[in-house]
């Protein structure tokens, strides 16, 4: 008994020596479960510079792991060290995996650490030029005459545009032909191009074309309408009729089950740094991107939000009947 008791007063001061000298001059890696050049890459990268002067100035690290709608990066964390030098950001996935992905490698509620909401970037619903509508009110008109015969572009299962499609149609009761492709560049330029009708997807990938007048746009999928200049006067879909619809492509951070508490509160400090950083809200207002500033940055109201955002998709996922796997 007085041997368990000596390892594990020895395994407590490995513990509390190890929090104390956290981040000491090893890089800190941040895993992203998607490809690099896309918008969570972005956030990514734009994170990790804001983080490494509340770290210590030591070196962030991006680490892409890309495959099975996010689940294969964020399994990689759940398996890694829990020493608060493996992170993962991942979006609104974390929420939707669970569904998407049959036999998921990983419980999203009891195998992470949360560290804090990053930020929501808001969606856009927009159309092909040639649909004859100029409001959201004329588009639903064209939607209730032409049932049956309307597609809706995605960037691919589990993606953003994929997810706000699907409680789209669950939302105005209306069925549509989904069209996936292989990343949003494509699905954008079909739109444009007339070959698909719909899109529903991000502000970071959809505000150009609509500065461009290269689509049509008719409303954000935000509580309020945004400040950004170029989509202020775009109506909530809310507002234009379509009550209670809200959705946002959120970031959060996370580390693997066990990491120390007094590891996981240097960390959720340092991110309470970064996402006050100028430069860090500068760069994600130009994504389009709203940086959290509500209780979602504390680790408990985090994974209140995640939790509540898994009731909110598992049944519009599982009545499509649609995996990532």
């Amino acid at each position: 008994m007085k041997k368990l008791f000596a390892l594990a007063a020895i395994a407590a001061a490995a513990v509390a020596a190890h929090a104390q000298d956290f981040p000491g001059s090893k890089p800190v890696t941040i895993v992203v479960p998607f490809a690099a050049g896309g918008p969570t890459d972005r956030v990514a990268r734009d994170l990790a510079e804001a983080l490494r002067k509340p770290l210590g100035g030591n070196t962030v690290i991006i680490d892409n792991v890309p495959g099975a709608g996010s689940s294969i990066g964020a399994a990689k964390v759940a398996r890694a060290a829990p020493d608060g030098y493996t992170l993962l950001l991942n979006h609104i996935a974390m929420a939707t995996v669970p569904s998407l992905v049959r036999n998921v490698p990983f419980k999203v509620e009891t195998d992470f650490e949360y560290l804090g909401i990053v930020n929501d970037v808001p969606m856009t619903l927009i159309s092909k030029p040639s649909i004859p509508a100029s409001n959201y009110k004329e588009l639903s008109t064209w939607i209730a005459a032409n049932k049956g015969k309307i597609n809706i572009g995605n960037a691919g299962v589990g993606s953003a545009s994929h997810l706000c499609g699907l409680l789209y149609q669950s939302a105005t009761k209306t069925e549509m032909t989904p069209v996936p492709y292989k990343g949003t560049a494509p699905a954008i330029t079909d739109l444009i191009g007339g070959q698909i009708d719909l899109l529903c997807d991000q502000t970071t990938n959809t505000t150009p074309q609509i500065q461009a007048g290269k689509v049509k746009a008719f409303a954000v999928t935000t509580s309020k309408r945004l400040a950004l200049p170029m989509l202020k006067d775009l109506p909530t879909l809310d507002e234009a009729g379509l009550k209670n619809f809200q959705v946002t492509i959120w970031h959060g951070l996370y580390a693997p089950k066990g990491t120390p508490a007094p590891v996981l509160k240097k960390l959720n400090d340092a991110l309470k740094v970064a996402l006050k950083d100028p430069d860090f809200i500068h760069r994600e207002e130009l994504l389009g991107a709203v940086v959290a500033t509500d209780g979602r940055i504390e680790p408990a109201g985090h994974k209140k939000f995640v939790i509540d955002e898994i009731a909110k998709w598992t049944p519009v996922i599982k009545a499509a009947g649609v995996y990532a796997d």
